[in-house]
């Protein structure tokens, strides 16, 4: 079995790395390319991935190349995290949306849109490669916003599955609360990605018994601390939203708090720097501590699982992942591309259904997947009335002014990046 991983030169790789190392009976992999255009990186994270599986007496071959069709020559399955524009373009995105009075994020609002707009055009074409390489291979996207890339994947006609963290996560810390093992605990994850509730916890399985109740009465304040919510919201709700919901439920408090501090990209600019002089290092055969405080925790466990259904029977064959609609939430068009359980197998992604939503919830899933229609059209045929109407679209912008200053921004700060600007 080979795997490919494009943008392997991210410093998060060694977490993936290790996630391949240890659970290889689950994904025998014969050989893994890391593909990445910064080869300096590159040679740094391919050092210590080696390290790492010999280590861990790993048999897998890892090489790595800066030339993508080499890369994805023959793989049976092909990772996307990469980022356009690298963590400077994520410093932009996470600071001129503030000058409107709106939310500095990488992955939602104006910032989400910049970065949809920099890596759609970049996916499909790493996508093409990897069809005239080998047409069965299948694509797992990491790379955000995973919604808006999965679905221009799938729009091409491409065999591809978004994939995202959060759900693992949730699941990794309700299981630590309840004192129970991971795999015992089944989400009812719903949503689209970054934009997902928790609307059930269940025990041994989806028709288990449902504790979030008891979880919400028994560890409310921890779970809310870690969401930084305020704990009435999540007792209102009677669910647990998504920390990416923090954006819409706390809008201006976020503002705020974005605004008197450093951004985030500043932060892991700095630990990036920081991880890179530690790959250098050819004592060092294991991922640091210091990566568990660059994001994507559980990354690797899901990826594993995910790919290891897709390629054969080593995988859980229920997993959240991100897929089109198909009726699953019958107020979306099929071709949306939503965030919740589904059976995965060779063949794909399969939605389990979900039950009727309150509008609280389905509203706003309506109106985000509006703005990722008109995101995705934005991303695939330019032009500044496109990128304007998708602003406007935007649950987190939604005013007139604020959407034409934000298109000015956008634009002067992506040119390089935008084919039509």
């Amino acid at each position: 079995m080979k795997l490919a991983v494009v943008g392997g030169g991210s410093t998060y790789t060694p977490e993936l790395i290790d996630g391949f190392a240890r659970l290889r009976d689950t994904l025998p992999i014969e050989e893994l390319v890391l593909v990445d255009p910064a080869a300096d990186r590159l040679e740094l994270v391919g050092g210590l991935a080696r390290r790492i599986f010999a280590k861990q007496d790993h048999a897998g071959r890892i090489t790595t190349t800066t030339d993508v069709d080499a890369g994805v020559a023959d793989a049976d399955a092909v990772l996307l995290q990469l980022r356009v524009g690298g963590q400077a373009a994520r410093e932009r995105d996470e600071t001129w949306p503030l000058e409107c009075g709106c939310v500095g994020q990488e992955t939602t609002g104006a910032g989400g849109l910049a970065k949809a707009l920099r890596t759609v055009p970049v996916v499909l074409d790493i996508a093409e490669r990897v069809r005239r390489a080998n047409p069965d291979a299948w694509i797992i996207d990491f790379t955000n916003p995973v919604g808006i890339v999965t679905r221009a994947l799938l729009q091409a006609g491409h065999k591809a599955v978004g994939l995202c963290n959060v759900a693992i996560g949730f699941q990794r810390k309700f299981a630590r609360l309840l004192d129970v093992n991971p795999s015992e605990v089944h989400l009812d994850h719903v949503g689209l990605n970054h934009l997902t509730w928790e609307l059930g916890v269940r025990l041994g399985g989806p028709d288990g018994e449902d504790v979030l109740p008891r979880l919400l009465a028994e560890h409310g304040d921890a779970v809310a601390a870690d969401l930084r919510m305020d704990r009435r919201i999540v007792d209102r709700l009677g669910v647990v939203p998504s920390y990416y919901l923090r954006y819409f439920y706390a809008h201006d408090e976020v503002v705020r708090e974005l605004g008197s501090k450093p951004s985030r990209a500043a932060e892991v600019a700095a630990m990036e720097k920081e991880l890179l002089a530690m790959y250098g290092d050819p004592s060092l055969d294991e991922k640091p501590e210091l990566l568990a405080k660059r994001g994507g925790a559980f990354y690797s466990e899901a990826a594993v699982d995910l790919a290891a259904s897709l390629l054969g029977d080593g995988g859980s064959p229920v997993q959240v992942v991100n897929t089109y609609n198909r009726g699953t939430l019958p107020f979306l068009p099929d071709d949306a591309v939503i965030e919740v359980q589904a059976r995965v197998g060779r063949d794909g992604a399969v939605p389990l259904a979900v039950p009727a939503l309150d509008p609280l919830y389905a509203g706003l899933i309506a109106n985000v997947t509006a703005y990722e229609d008109l995101a995705l059209e934005a991303a695939l045929r330019g032009g500044r009335d496109r990128v304007f109407k998708a602003l406007l679209a935007h649950p987190l912008i939604g005013q007139f002014d604020h959407a034409e200053g934000l298109t000015d921004r956008l634009i002067a700060h992506n040119r390089e990046h935008l084919a039509w600007a």
